[in-house]
């Protein structure tokens, strides 16, 4: 029975001492950093199309991880950054340690396929490989916890890649402050006049299932449709017939 007792007490102590670490916000006193290089792999390894070129990345692996290196040793903080500046870097760092994830698993069919194997795991979002100054990160921390609670930028959703041919595409620049709502304004275009993931007409719309997934945050100020209405090429009735699109998880790798 005291074992039992002295093996409740050190569980409980472990839990507790990693949700600590988990919540803990990162004393951090870095600057904003130069995106740069992640531009340059980008313009490179990214079709016209907005596929990617994941043999490129590998290719490239030495530039790669020096911006790894740089996301890594470089934590956002209000004293420094302004908020377009930590969100640009939390765009380009979701997109990074997500390509980081294909590139180490090469070659594979879905980013999905990851998590087998990896105990504890639920899903490939929740793989914990990433560390800034010290602090651990799974790739739903970043977009959950950071870009979705912290910003309330719903056009996030249209800037962020998951390796997948439904999703919006890698664009083939990293974001960076000074163009930040140009850059998300065009996402937003390309993503909803793109008929692989919708097909919109004034009394008919068949979504992406992101509008679905996520759509507390498209109706913050307004309803789903005023929001999507806002960058479509076609306006869509307030009593369009709504329906989602299935989902392909399929790796966006160009041919």
């Amino acid at each position: 029975m005291k074992k039992i007792i002295v093996l409740f007490f050190v569980i409980n102590m472990v839990v507790l001492s990693f949700y600590s670490c988990a919540v803990r916000d990162v004393a951090s006193e870095s600057k904003p950093i130069s995106h740069d290089i992640w531009n340059a792999l980008l313009e490179k390894n990214i079709t016209d199309d907005g596929w990617v070129d994941y043999k490129g990345f590998i290719k490239d692996k030495d530039k790669f991880y020096e911006y790894l290196g740089i996301l890594s040793s470089n934590h956002p903080n209000k004293e420094n950054w302004s908020e377009k500046e930590s969100l640009s870097y939390w765009i380009n760092a979701y997109n990074a340690f997500t390509v980081q994830l294909i590139i180490e698993h090469y070659p594979i069919k879905s980013i999905k396929d990851i998590k087998d194997g990896i105990p504890f795991v639920n899903s490939v979002w929740d793989i914990k490989f990433i560390n800034i100054e010290g602090k651990e990160y799974d790739l739903n921390n970043i977009e959950h916890s950071i870009l979705r609670k912290k910003f309330e930028e719903p056009r996030i959703h249209f800037a962020i890649n998951c390796a997948s041919y439904s999703c919006p595409i890698l664009r083939a620049e990293a974001y960076v402050p000074e163009k930040l709502e140009k850059q998300l304004i065009e996402q937003s275009e390309l993503f909803l006049a793109d008929e692989r993931r919708n097909k919109i007409s004034s009394d008919k719309a068949e979504l992406s299932k992101i509008f679905s997934w996520f759509g507390k945050d498209f109706k913050k100020k307004g309803s789903k449709i005023d929001f999507i209405n806002q960058y479509a090429p076609v306006k869509i009735s307030p009593n369009a017939e709504i329906s989602y699109l299935k989902y392909n998880w399929e790796l966006n790798e160009a041919d």
